[in-house]
């Protein structure tokens, strides 16, 4: 059984589409998620939203979608595994459907002990694996994880994420296949900064034949200069941030940083555009909406299409 979402006809379509990123507030304030979303609007095809990032306590994913679809978004929910158990995940799961919300992604979620809460006691109750499967058995098969039956069944289009950068290096492309075993319809990536590594973990996909499995968003985050640049390449596990990246930035004046870390972006969604396995980019602008409009203009990424 498919979902009815606006990402996933834009995908089947073979458009190349644009994914971005909407982190809800600490707090109850709903002109927050309304600030951020004037900014993706006609933008981008759907937009994630967070599930308490780096494990900071936030506006529920659910509900902070909800506001999103009434701004005219279309909301890429994330669940985590860190929260709940799987009572709690297929609860959520049906009231998010019978909300309006169509697609999700699953994901293990950050630890506790790097947020605001480190002694708060961790669930995971399942891994992001048997998640994906999970939404799978209730979408396709009309079935809780128990075996009973669903009358109703979430119709979501399942989404996981993937790091091509982590260790061991060899074994990212066997856990991409992992995930599509699984039942994920769509992959979105970790940012990408080191390309030659990156076009090393596609053609792996692509020669594995997994690009024809899946769709695969490939992750850009514009760089504001480099002392996020520095800070992202010693402090965030997982991320590759070649030399070269810092040296570009520090080539150019403080003022003219930002704009040349959205050059860079805008140069690898170019490659991305005609690499082979990719569908489409997914656009990580953290806490910097207001720049989303600049950048997939720049990136000819406009007008998105209508499905």
């Amino acid at each position: 059984m498919k979902s009815e979402s606006n990402l996933e006809k834009i995908l089947v379509g073979g458009k190349f589409a644009v994914t971005g990123e909407l982190g809800p507030p600490q707090g109850a304030d709903v002109s927050v998620i309304k600030e951020k979303a004037k900014h993706l609007k006609g933008m981008v095809d759907s937009v994630n939203i967070t599930d308490n990032q780096t494990a900071v306590v936030r506006m529920s994913s659910w509900a902070a979608a909800i506001i999103a679809i009434q701004e005219g978004l279309e909301p890429n929910y994330q669940m985590v595994c860190r929260d709940r158990n799987r009572l709690a995940m297929q609860s959520d799961i049906l009231g998010s459907y019978a909300l309006g919300i169509k697609n999700m992604l699953c994901l293990s979620g950050d630890h506790q002990s790097f947020g605001n809460h480190p002694y708060a006691k961790k669930v995971f109750d399942i891994d992001s694996m048997q998640l994906i499967n999970m939404v799978k058995k209730m979408r396709d098969e009309k079935k809780f994880l128990n075996g009973e039956d669903i009358a109703e069944a979430p119709r979501m289009f399942i989404g996981a994420a993937a790091n091509p950068f982590a260790d061991p290096f060899d074994f990212r492309v066997f856990r991409l296949a992992k995930k599509i075993e699984a039942g994920a319809d769509f992959i979105q990536t970790q940012c990408i900064y080191n390309m030659e590594r990156f076009r090393t973990w596609v053609k792996q996909a692509n020669d594995m034949g997994l690009t024809e499995k899946v769709y695969i968003l490939a992750g850009v985050t514009p760089m504001k200069g480099v002392g996020m640049a520095r800070y992202m390449q010693k402090n965030v596990p997982g991320m590759d941030v070649p030399e070269w990246v810092i040296k570009r930035l520090q080539g150019v004046e403080k003022k003219k940083q930002a704009s040349e870390g959205i050059n860079i972006c805008c140069e690898q969604i170019e490659e991305f555009k005609e690499m082979k396995g990719i569908a489409g980019i997914h656009l990580m602008a953290i806490e910097w909406e207001q720049r989303v409009p600049e950048i997939v203009e720049q990136a000819k990424l406009l007008p998105r299409p209508s499905v």
